[in-house]
């Protein structure tokens, strides 16, 4: 078993990493948006087939199940997850295998997340040191479209049933091979939201004559960060962000709407609601105030991810044994930000987990570049914790 600075990762995974970060750069190289991964969906299907893995398309419209038994029939059964999608975002990277989509980059690193879960498959599939059945799942449509959602109605725990699911995502704040995980909360939930504020146009110069919806579209933004600082408790996080503000162009005009969209990330579902529930009444005050009608879209975009602590043991007993202590903590501060795998862990218990790799640009840039030194890492992460919670029989 060879060693990547101190990280013990299988010969045989070791063996056919090139050709997984050959897979990667085509992935990169041709990135698809959420609910359009079909060339993606299309590769992993003929991968995990190649591998003798039984493979079902279709699973959340785009989504790929892999499945794969081994053992003497154990009737325990883990799933491993990857999101596959990329972002409406330009590729600066300069990469020789940078995005040939205008407008389509894979600037959160799914492409590698599927190259890390396709190795790890490759290798079970090859070594079968397991009893029971492993679940890959290969999810479409993870940048706030709902892909989780969307193969959960689909059935996804009925068809492929799992006692624990595990997940991953890249990391730039850490080290290069470090892991992260925490039991209990380590990811906000989040509301998207869309308001249309609506007045009466008319000249600029004769304001008293409109109603106008900017003044009242600039009270209902100050009004809602009281939300947070008025009305959620100090000791509970939660952010309120209005990102966009789109009205007329025109320098004379005063105009007929205002339309705001925005989001909501706290890491507890209850105060999301009651948050949810003061934006409304925050909107109705302002709309009386400023003799002006309000109305307001908030969407349920992704629960908060809660990390089952069994999983989360599991979780760091298998990077110490491929990563070493030193690269393990288990101090996880809650992030802000959402990922959709929680939707998995509202069904069956499961941990996610961050993996640390070289490189400073964040995710989400259009300068973000992924480092394929992690692709092996994260395949031996994914298959020790396989071996570690299916164990084969002595």
């Amino acid at each position: 078993m060879p060693e990547q600075g101190g990280i013990a990762i299988p010969d045989e995974i070791a063996a056919f990493n090139d050709e997984i970060v050959a897979i990667r750069h085509d992935l990169h190289r041709h990135p698809e948006l959420g609910f359009e991964e079909v060339r993606t969906a299309g590769i992993v299907a003929a991968k995990l087939a190649e591998w003798g893995i039984e493979v079902h398309r279709g699973v959340g419209r785009t989504g790929v199940v892999g499945v794969l038994r081994a053992g003497n029939g154990g009737n325990r059964s883990v799933g491993l997850r990857a999101d596959m999608d990329a972002l409406p975002l330009h590729e600066e990277t300069g990469l020789p295998f940078a995005s040939e989509s205008a407008g389509r980059f894979h600037g959160c690193g799914h492409d590698g997340h599927t190259a890390i879960l396709l190795a790890a498959a490759r290798y079970l599939a090859a070594t079968r040191q397991f009893d029971g059945t492993v679940v890959f799942v290969f999810q479409p449509a993870e940048e706030g479209l709902g892909g989780a959602r969307a193969m959960i109605d689909d059935g996804l725990f009925g068809r492929f049933p799992v006692d624990e699911i595990y997940g991953l995502h890249n990391s730039t704040i850490t080290p290069h091979g470090h892991v992260h995980v925490s039991p209990g909360p380590v990811q906000a939930g989040a509301d998207f939201f869309d308001i249309v504020v609506r007045g009466s146009g008319g000249h600029a110069a004769h304001p008293h004559a409109a109603r106008d919806p900017i003044v009242a579209s600039a009270g209902l933004i100050t009004a809602l960060q009281g939300i947070i600082s008025r009305h959620t408790p100090p000791r509970e996080a939660a952010v309120l962000s209005v990102t966009a503000i789109n009205s007329n162009t025109a320098y004379n005009i005063i105009p007929e709407t205002v339309h705001l969209r925005g989001t909501v990330r706290t890491l507890d579902g209850a105060l999301k609601k009651r948050i949810a529930q003061r934006i409304r009444a925050v909107a109705e005050g302002v709309a009386l105030a400023h003799d002006v009608r309000v109305e307001v879209d908030i969407r349920d975009a992704v629960t908060p991810l809660v990390n089952a602590a069994e999983q989360a043991d599991a979780v760091a007993a298998a990077a110490r044994a491929v990563v070493g202590d030193a690269n393990v903590s288990t101090d996880w501060r809650p992030s802000m930000g959402s990922e959709d795998f929680s939707e998995y862990l509202t069904h069956v218990p499961g941990a996610f987990f961050s993996l640390g790799h070289h490189g400073d640009i964040p995710l989400h840039s259009p300068r973000f570049v992924l480092d394929d030194g992690i692709l092996p890492v994260g395949a031996a992460l994914f298959a020790r914790l396989v071996q570690d919670r299916l164990p084969p029989e002595a």
